[in-house]
Order: C-alpha cells, then structure tokens, then sequence
C-alpha cells in the first residue's frame, strides 16, 4: 500500500452562520479538513493544540480579527486569510501589518475563496530559497523568514517574502501589477492592486526600519521596480544591475 496522502486542514474563526455555510462544503470538496470555532478564545485553543494549514478568520464577538493575526503572528507562519464586510484602506493596511496574507471583503464567492486558500497553502509548502544578501549588508533569509542588518532583524510574512523575492529577482525591471499579483498571490487575484499596495508599502516600511537602502520604486498606473545590487557572495565584490530607463510615458514616484 503506498504512503497516506495527507490532507490539508484550515481553521475557519467565524461565528456567522451564512459564511459558515457558504464555506465550509467549499473547502471540504476542495479536499481540505475543516475545523470552525465561533470564538477567538476557542480559535487560539485549537490553533495552539495543533497548528492547522491555513486559518480564515471572519467575524468573531470577542476580538477583531486583526488582534487574532497579531496573536497567531507571534509564533506561526501559517497562511492567515481575514473576511471582513469592510474593507477601507485603514483597515486593509491594518490587517496586512498584523501578518495577514490575505483580505477578502464579505459578501464572497466561496470558490474563488477556496482557490486562494489553496494558492496560499501551495507557496507556504513549497520549497525556501537560499538567503540573499544586498550590497548594503541585508541579508533576505527565507529559510528562516528574516530580514538581517548588522544584528537586527525583521521578520516578515511569507507572502511580503514571496513579493520581496520577485522584486529582488528581477531588480533593474519594471513588474508590471498583474505580474506580480499572478506571480505572488495567482491567477485569482488579478486586477487585486489594492492588495499589492498594501503589501508593498508594508515592505517599504519594513527596510526602512531596518535601515537597508534597498528601494521599491513605483511606476504610477505601471507597476514597480526593486533598487538595489546583490553580492554575489561573501567574498565577491557586490554587482550592480543598472537600471534601464522606465518608458517614457512613465514616472517614478
């Protein structure tokens, strides 16, 4: 008999009962366990007693779902997607900062849902990189999800690392949004721009409390551009990659 085939688990943290019953047989048919807590109490519990794939966190009556993330934030990085019925750019930002990976506004399309759970359990599965290292000394661990300089360190969520590592993969080039939104998030997020602000203004915040110089640069109604030479390794000389013009039409902000 060949190995069990495991299966991925999600925690739902949702007390109302319409997006329970919109979610749950969404997830199950995608193959997934399901485990729901109407609480933030009952959701750290189970959280701590086994850490699930992914978490969805929605309404809940005794704490905001951002105030879960942060908590979660402390020692996971699992997937953590929030639901909420508002979505201003205060609390989009808000809830990126604490640690989410995602933020779906209510009413949703349980499917669409679905595919971005599997999108962002794939990523989280998937194999590290070798660490990084800009020329200015930060070093990008994605072994460890950190950001190094001269003995501090950040620590980032897995999707700010996979947008991170896109950009610096490709620094000098203009990424284009709905590049970076398939190649981060997939192909369900596209057109999503207000996910892909959020992200990277949390990233910007992020070197620039470190104290790296590396820069994200953005191309208004364009897309954005990552400054900043690698080392090749310790004990080479740091490449720079020149920058090419930005199209003319174009202008960096």
């Amino acid at each position: 008999m060949g190995a069990e085939v495991r299966r991925g688990s999600v925690l739902v943290c949702e007390s109302d009962l319409e997006s329970v019953r919109a979610l749950k047989p969404a997830l199950r048919d995608a193959g997934l366990d399901v485990c729901i807590t109407p609480t933030a109490e009952d959701a750290l519990v189970r959280a701590a007693l086994r850490m699930p794939d992914a978490v969805v966190i929605g309404t809940l009556p005794d704490a905001s779902g951002t105030e879960i993330c942060r908590e979660l934030r402390r020692w996971s990085s699992a997937p953590i997607m929030l639901l909420s019925e508002v979505s201003d750019e205060v609390r989009v930002v808000a809830a990126f900062d604490a640690g989410a990976d995602d933020f779906v506004t209510k009413p949703f399309r349980p499917r669409e849902l679905v595919a971005r759970v599997r999108s962002h359990m794939r990523r989280a599965a998937g194999n590290e990189d070798a660490p990084l290292l800009l020329d200015d000394g930060t070093r990008i661990d994605f072994a460890a999800r950190l950001l190094r300089l001269e003995g501090r360190e950040i620590r980032l969520t897995p999707i700010e690392y996979k947008l991170l590592s896109s950009l610096v993969r490709n620094r000098g080039a203009l990424l284009i949004y709905d590049m970076l939104l398939r190649d981060v998030w997939g192909a369900a997020y596209a057109g999503d721009r207000q996910t892909l602000r959020a992200h990277v203004a949390n990233l910007r915040r992020k070197l620039e409390s470190l104290g790296s110089t590396a820069t994200i640069r953005t191309y208004a109604g364009a897309g954005y551009l990552f400054e900043g030479p690698i080392a090749l390794s310790s004990g080479q000389r740091p490449v720079a990659t020149p920058t090419p013009p930005a199209p003319r039409q174009l202008r960096a902000a």
